[in-house]
């Protein structure tokens, strides 16, 4: 019998954009974190967890993405077994490095997801700068290398941000960046953090409670993406949306600009409601 139960998303907080929130000198706890996470509507968070975390959003009804990051293959399992016992359902997975050769980043591909299976995770190769999926180039050839050796599909985590600044893309990105469906669809995490083609984050808001005018070009590519993604087989999976602002510390945002915790709560209603537009014009 055919599978009708229609897809549900899922609203990940990064906690990374609660870095040095409210302030750098009185951060808040994880308690306090997940808590102000759970009050803004979200269903989990993304993080590299602890059991700390884990215990924290099993009391208040958070779920769990992870994070890995190396270019070891001997790390591998150990780091998908962290994550599993930090309590993550799905694992975003930033492989390798910029000039790690495609047929080496293939053999990780594997392996991540090799171990992935064998462990029960779930584990996705996210589109990153300064990874092995730096340039669309290397993210297609990968994922090309990767089928040709398991006839399946790479799992992927889609950040469109860092392809429309490596390519100087301007609006409407969509022509540029959704470019293999199937692959688009085959996903289940989508960092949606909003860019143009010179930088890869821009602000929600425009200091003055207003929606920029950067985000009100860009929201025509959520849109897109959504509705791309609807158009594949969806019945019964979950999608997993981050709305990854980055803090001030690191380079991601400026400290002249709306603060990312509170761009991200912002950003959030937005997904959702184009998601729900998406779901309709199906």
């Amino acid at each position: 019998m055919k599978n009708t139960t229609p897809p549900v998303i899922r609203h990940i907080a990064a906690l990374w954009s609660l870095l040095d929130y409210p302030t750098a000198k009185k951060p808040w706890s994880i308690a306090q974190q997940l808590e102000d996470v759970k009050a803004a509507g979200f269903d989990g968070i993304a993080t590299f967890p602890t059991d700390e975390h884990r215990k924290v959003a099993e009391s208040i009804g958070l779920i769990i993405v992870g994070y890995i990051a190396t270019a070891k293959s001997s790390e591998i399992r150990k780091l998908i077994q962290q994550n599993l016992a930090g309590g993550a359902v799905h694992i975003n997975v930033q492989l390798a490095d910029h000039d790690t050769p495609v047929d080496e980043s293939i053999r990780l591909a594997i392996k991540v997801i090799e171990e992935s299976d064998k462990l029960g995770a779930k584990c996705a190769v996210e589109v990153h700068r300064d990874t092995c999926t730096e340039t669309p180039e290397k993210t297609y050839a990968i994922a090309a290398g990767y089928k040709k050796a398991t006839g399946k599909l790479l799992p992927m985590t889609w950040d469109f941000s860092h392809l429309s600044v490596v390519k100087h893309l301007a609006p409407p990105y969509w022509d540029r960046l959704l470019v293999d469906p199937k692959l688009i669809q085959n996903a289940q995490q989508f960092h949606f953090r909003p860019f143009n083609g010179h930088h890869c984050q821009i602000p929600v808001t425009d200091g003055h409670g207003k929606l920029s005018t950067e985000l009100k070009e860009w929201l025509p590519f959520l849109e897109k993406t959504l509705e791309l993604w609807l158009k594949g087989n969806q019945a019964g999976r979950e999608i997993f949306v981050v709305p990854e602002m980055g803090p001030v510390r690191g380079g991601y945002n400026f400290a002249q600009l709306p603060n990312s915790w509170e761009d991200a709560k912002v950003l959030r209603p937005l997904i959702a409601k184009a998601w729900k537009k998406a779901l309709a014009s199906e």
